[in-house]
């Protein structure tokens, strides 16, 4: 079981990819737990869980990452989709059913500013 994950940016983009997730997450209850102003950000649903970190650091290189984000309905990852894209994101995929994983497995994906691959995906179970 993951803890949480964090992805590192490089300073110039560091207030682009924090306004990217900060948006695309909120219909998933995230929000602002923790900062340091341009350097760090902790993403989470309380202040006592914090599953997603934004970090600044000269010379970061980014590697493309996937990662999938959990929602409680079909709505959720629609309202992710559309925030995603108003917040600079690119379509990666729209929402829909993916029959190729399962019959119920319903998804979006965004490719965040800095060019990884954002997936938010309801079960259906």
């Amino acid at each position: 079981m993951l803890d949480h994950v964090g992805i590192t940016v490089e300073p110039s983009k560091f207030n682009d990819v924090v306004k990217f997730y900060l948006a695309a997450l909120a219909p998933l209850g995230y929000s602002k737990q923790v900062e340091i102003p341009e350097k760090l950000i902790g993403l989470g649903t309380d202040n006592h869980t914090m599953p997603f970190w934004i970090h600044s650091k000269e010379g970061s290189k980014v590697l493309g990452y996937h990662f999938a984000f959990r929602a409680n309905s079909h709505n959720v990852v629609d309202e992710f989709h559309a925030r995603s894209l108003q917040s600079g994101g690119t379509c990666n995929g729209k929402p829909g059913t993916r029959l190729q994983y399962h019959p119920t497995y319903y998804s979006a994906f965004v490719i965040d500013p800095v060019g990884n691959n954002v997936e938010v995906v309801n079960h259906g179970f």
